[in-house]
């Protein structure tokens, strides 16, 4: 899902310094990039300085992991959210992703931050890359477990073929969004594919 539209951390000065820091560097990472966001940027959209910021943080790579750690858990309490109407109900939990995933791809300004930020993360070392990686393994392993309840003859594929069905739906919305791009369709091909694979 897209990062979560927040207020202006220099508005919220009542705010502890540290909310007011991450705050502001999660809304500019995400608007901006996050090599292109200095920590001065972040000190001053979060009305604060260089020395209050690396009180709170280490490093910007620990404030980046940490932006990354808000994505993952947002991300999960959204999937969790839409699943729950559906309990026991695989098949309809995943035409509900693919629904969800439908509306977020038309909803968000610059596509999924954990694929924008994985562009920029080269170093495999670097605690932010972890957090993304394993929101990835995370997401193929959810979506094996509902293909293997619904009985498709080959899970494996079917779970993949949904992983990057969801991961071109975000790339595609980037150039080509709006009732004419193809992220509008992610319900239909689900649909195709889960009747491919069980022939229901």
């Amino acid at each position: 899902m897209c990062a979560a539209k927040t207020e202006s951390a220099a508005s919220e000065s009542r705010r502890p310094a540290r909310d007011r820091i991450f705050e502001a560097a999660k809304d500019l990472f995400y608007r901006y990039g996050i090599r292109a966001v200095g920590v001065e940027s972040i000190a001053a959209e979060a009305d604060a300085t260089k020395m209050t910021l690396y009180r709170n943080f280490n490093s910007k790579d620990e404030l980046v992991a940490e932006c990354l750690r808000d994505h993952d858990r947002e991300f999960w309490e959204w999937w969790a959210n839409v699943l729950a109407p559906h309990a026991d109900e695989p098949k309809a939990q995943l035409m509900a992703l693919m629904e969800a995933f439908s509306r977020d791809c038309e909803e968000c300004l610059r596509g999924c931050p954990m694929n924008n930020a994985v562009v920029e993360l080269h170093e495999e070392g670097h605690p932010g890359r972890a957090v993304i990686v394993e929101n990835k393994i995370q997401i193929r392993e959810r979506l094996l477990a509902l293909c293997r309840e619904i009985g498709a003859r080959d899970p494996e594929i079917l779970a993949d073929a949904f992983y990057l069905l969801i991961e071109g739906a975000y790339i595609s919305q980037l150039t080509l969004k709006g009732e004419d791009g193809p992220a509008k369709t992610l319900p239909r091909i689900g649909e195709t594919l889960i009747a491919a694979e069980t022939g229901k």
